[in-house]
């Protein structure tokens, strides 16, 4: 298996697992309720994965035309899970179908923005935004049973 179906894999599992946190919680006020001393709530987290990865791989990478507007992702409040959900799934998709569409060529230039204030190729900041996710979803998940308890 290359790095292209691994990544694909990976972000499948993750955003699937995104999807199973939000609905997870225990009520639609609860995704987005402060806990503790975390700046974000698990709906803001949400927002901001997705529009995150439908920026950079679907509308970067694959083309979409998809407009992020990044600071709503943080400002936003009260959004049903519905449209959470719609936004993990439509996320999903886009991811995967770019994705798939890589070629190992593809993965070795460079990444057109400089997303990091450095050159990378596309290969590294596709691990790098696996990451960003994973920890992310760790927050979420935090945040997540703060509520249930």
């Amino acid at each position: 298996m290359g790095l292209n179906e691994t990544l694909v894999k990976i972000y499948d599992r993750d955003l699937a697992k995104l999807r199973e946190e939000i609905e997870s919680y225990p009520s639609e006020a609860a995704v987005w309720a402060k806990y503790g001393e975390l700046p974000n709530s698990g709906g803001t987290l949400c927002l901001h994965l997705c529009g995150n990865l439908r920026h950079f791989i679907g509308a970067i990478l694959g083309g979409t035309g998809y407009v992020r507007d990044r600071d709503a992702e943080f400002a936003l409040r009260d959004v049903p899970r519905n449209e959470l959900y719609a936004a993990i799934d439509e996320t999903r998709d886009v991811v995967t179908r770019t994705l798939t569409a890589l070629s190992d060529d593809d993965l070795s230039r460079t990444f057109p923005l400089e997303a990091l204030g450095y050159p990378m190729t596309t290969e590294f900041f596709l691990v790098h935004l696996a990451a960003h996710l994973s920890y992310h979803m760790g927050q979420i998940n935090y945040h997540r049973r703060g509520q249930s308890a």
